[in-house]
């Protein structure tokens, strides 16, 4: 395997207070990201890495993780499971409806999920 050559990292030593300074003026870009910007302005290179805060919305995450709390997904799925490897689920037309309509929420909560970490669905 090839190795590739990175330059080496550039170390530089703050006080508390500078860093302290530099952490509140970056404002959740990482230290490097911002630095670079200050130094290099328009000419910096885009780095692609994720940043301090992926959730890019907060009430949708909130309105997930409370669907997720007040559901019996989990509990439900294994029922299933059990059933399906015992061959006790009946197929039925209701029993089709009622896996289409627990398949549909699933994804409407991974869609929601992937949405509020900055995602495209």
């Amino acid at each position: 395997m090839a190795q590739q050559n990175y330059p080496s990292p550039f170390s530089l030593r703050l006080t508390v207070e500078e860093r302290a300074k530099l952490e509140h003026d970056a404002a959740g870009i990482s230290m490097g990201a911002y630095v670079r910007e200050r130094l290099f302005g328009d000419e910096v290179a885009p780095r692609h890495t994720r940043g301090k805060f992926p959730v890019k919305d907060h009430e949708v995450l909130g309105r997930v993780l409370a669907a997720l709390g007040s559901s019996r997904i989990s509990s439900n799925l294994n029922q299933l499971a059990r059933a399906v490897n015992t061959g006790s689920l009946p197929v039925t037309p209701e029993t089709e409806a009622d896996l289409s309509e627990a398949c549909a929420a699933i994804i409407v909560l991974r869609d929601e999920l992937i949405r509020s970490l900055g995602g495209r669905v």
